[in-house]
């Protein structure tokens, strides 16, 4: 009898705990269990999904025979996936030369600025509103070779022969990255502004009584100050570069001769091209190997930053 009462009250007091459970974070779960879903049916499985099919000969959509890591020794091999690997070291050493210290400069005159703040403020922003394909397209009107394009109208009103912007290999990478930059600096400048807005002005003022000037201030105090965020925007521009895809097909549809396509593009192109998805699956968990080494050394310098 007592055995008998002591599990009852076991369980009674199982029950009891399962009660509280559901009173206390019930109502937490079923907030998120929409989100839980749709991020488990829209991330999760195509992700999963993704890297089997990664291991498959297919035809059309559906897999037929296990090759193991076959589809990544063919995408690795293969002088298009090269070259588009290429390029995207190219593209990361302009995104560091013109994106990286572009919202730092932008940042620098907004905080200096004493007048119409707020108008500077949304003109330094307003590009990132605008839809990334109409920026595209505005810039390949700008860059467009022949005599329509912008650029070279004003070049032969200037008495300066025509240029082939896009249509040139070793130009063409960096236009893209100035149509990227345009469209995305201003958010980037924006956070830089508000990390400037917290530099204790008094350190200002003590270089000012030593003598110090503009350069000074920006390279003993500034510069310092914003270190952390410079490092930390380093880290995610390289993470978005390694993603970029839009620009490029929209302006060059990865032309002249492969020369702006990039490996996001690659594996477009296998899955609606070719339509091989094995490889462009295979090509999409290769990018999301290189993505990963970065977010993880992203993680371990914000890690290091809040610990600052």
């Amino acid at each position: 009898m007592k055995i008998t009462r002591s599990v009852d009250l076991k369980n009674r007091g199982r029950g009891n705990a399962f009660v509280r459970w559901i009173k206390k974070d019930g109502p937490a779960w079923l907030i998120m269990m929409p989100f839980l879903i749709t991020g488990i049916v829209f991330c999760w499985e195509p992700l999963l999904s993704g890297i089997r099919i990664s291991f498959f000969e297919t035809r059309g959509f559906e897999t037929t025979e296990f090759v193991g890591f076959q589809n990544y020794i063919d995408v690795i091999t293969d002088s298009v996936f090269l070259t588009a690997l290429k390029n995207t070291f190219i593209y990361t050493l302009w995104s560091i030369i013109l994106g990286l210290f572009t919202p730092v400069f932008i940042s620098l005159v907004l905080n200096e600025l004493v007048h119409a703040k707020s108008f500077f403020r949304f003109a330094t922003y307003f590009p990132c509103i605008v839809p990334g394909v109409v920026t595209s397209v505005m810039w390949l009107l700008m860059f467009y070779p022949g005599d329509g394009g912008v650029l070279n109208y004003i070049r032969s009103f200037m008495g300066l022969p025509a240029l082939q912007w896009l249509n040139d290999p070793s130009m063409t990478i960096m236009l893209i990255v100035v149509t990227m930059t345009w469209g995305g600096a201003g958010s980037t400048a924006i956070l830089y502004l508000a990390d400037l807005q917290s530099v204790n002005t008094d350190l200002y003022e003590a270089v000012s009584l030593d003598g110090g000037g503009i350069w000074r201030k920006f390279i003993h105090i500034t510069l310092p100050h914003m270190s952390g965020m410079i490092k930390m925007m380093f880290v995610m521009q390289i993470i978005s570069v390694f993603q970029v895809f839009q620009q490029p097909l929209t302006m060059t549809g990865g032309g002249p001769n492969n020369a702006s396509t990039t490996l996001a593009m690659v594996s477009y192109d296998y899955a609606f091209s070719t339509v091989e998805m094995g490889k462009s699956t295979a090509t999409s968990v290769i990018m999301a190997l290189m993505l990963l080494v970065f977010t993880v050394l992203y993680m371990r310098i914000k890690s290091h930053n809040m610990d600052e």
